[in-house]
């Protein structure tokens, strides 16, 4: 017990979770799945257009929490996207926003 206390692991720390982030969520409404509410039944990996909405700017599938969409649904728009980008259709990697320039090393 004394190893615990000495390395600041003890139950009665206040937990990191405050009254502001319960209230948080309580205002914000859950969003709904964009394909169970159109009505889609299987998400095609050739509608790049409908794919683009869920990646990121660098390139990154983004999570159920940022989307929307319901777990059924999430991991047929990862799998769509894994297969766009095996044919192409889709990159792996985003553009980056500043382009990188080699630092040249001066000797003088």
């Amino acid at each position: 017990m004394a190893a615990r206390a000495k390395r600041g692991k003890t139950r009665d720390a206040p937990s990191s979770a405050g009254p502001g982030k319960e209230r948080k969520r309580l205002d914000q409404r859950r969003r709904s799945c964009f394909f169970c509410r159109e009505k889609v039944v299987e998400i095609d990996y050739k509608n790049i257009v409908q794919l683009r909405r869920f990646i990121s700017e660098r390139g990154k599938i983004r999570g159920r929490g940022n989307t929307g969409t319901c777990r059924k649904h999430q991991s047929q728009v990862a799998a769509s996207i894994k297969r766009a980008r095996e044919m192409a259709l889709l990159p792996y990697v985003g553009d980056s926003q500043e382009p990188r320039t080699p630092r040249s090393r001066n000797t003088e």
